[in-house]
C-alpha cells in the first residue's frame, strides 16, 4: 500500500523542486523510495501470477526521480511523480507495464509503447488475421468501464501493406497500443 507520507512528499516536491530543499528532506525520500519499493515488490507478485514478467524486484522496478534536464526548457532536476515498469519476460511476451505515482494523477497502464518495425508487423499481422477477437475484447462493456478504450498514436492513413477501407483499418493505424487504470490514493 503507498502511504499517505509518500503523497505528502510529491506534494511538497512539486512546490519545492530545487536541489537545495530535496538534500534537505533526503530522509523523507528515502522513506518515500522504501514504500514505493515495497508496493512495487508486490505489484510484481500479484502481476506474475498473471503474466510472465521479467525477473526483477521493487527496487529494480522503479524509474530514478532525477530528470535529465540537459535537453529540456524546464530545469527543475526532480519528477513530481514516482514510477517504475515491469517488461515481459520472453521475445514471444512483449510490451509491459507501467506504473504512476503522483498525487491526483495516479494510473497503472500496460500495452506496448514504441514497438519497432518488426514488432508492429507482427502485431499488424495478428489484428488482421483475427479483428473480432481484438474487437470482443476492447468493446466488453466490463472491459471498458476499467481499462477505458485503447489509447496510443495513430497513423493517418492505412500502413503499408493494408488498403485504407480494410475492415480492421482503425485498429491497424495504431503505432502505440496503450490502456490505463486510474486510480486516487484517498
Amino acid at each position: 500500500m503507498i502511504q499517505k507520507k509518500t503523497f505528502d512528499f510529491l506534494s511538497a516536491l512539486k512546490e519545492n523542486n530545487h536541489r537545495d530543499w530535496f538534500q534537505a528532506h533526503k530522509d523523507t525520500y528515502q522513506e518515500a523510495h522504501e514504500n514505493m519499493i515495497d508496493f512495487a515488490a508486490e505489484l510484481y507478485a500479484a502481476m506474475q501470477k498473471h503474466d510472465h514478467l521479467v525477473d526483477s524486484n521493487g527496487k529494480k522496478a522503479l524509474h530514478r526521480i532525477y530528470r535529465d534536464i540537459r535537453f529540456s526548457k524546464d530545469k527543475t532536476p526532480y519528477k513530481k511523480n514516482l514510477s517504475g515498469s515491469f517488461k515481459r519476460a520472453t521475445a514471444a511476451l512483449r510490451g509491459g507495464y507501467y506504473f504512476h505515482i503522483e498525487p491526483g494523477n495516479c494510473f497503472i497502464g500496460g500495452g506496448f509503447w514504441g514497438p519497432n518495425s518488426g514488432d508492429l508487423k507482427q502485431i499488424r499481422a495478428h489484428i488482421d488475421a483475427e479483428p473480432e477477437r481484438l474487437r470482443e475484447v476492447l468493446e466488453a462493456q466490463d472491459f471498458i468501464q476499467y481499462f477505458g478504450k485503447l489509447e496510443g498514436e495513430q497513423l493517418k492513413t492505412a500502413p503499408k501493406g493494408y488498403e485504407r477501407d480494410h475492415a480492421a483499418i482503425d485498429l491497424l493505424r495504431y503505432l502505440l497500443f496503450l490502456l490505463y487504470k486510474r486510480f486516487s490514493y484517498k
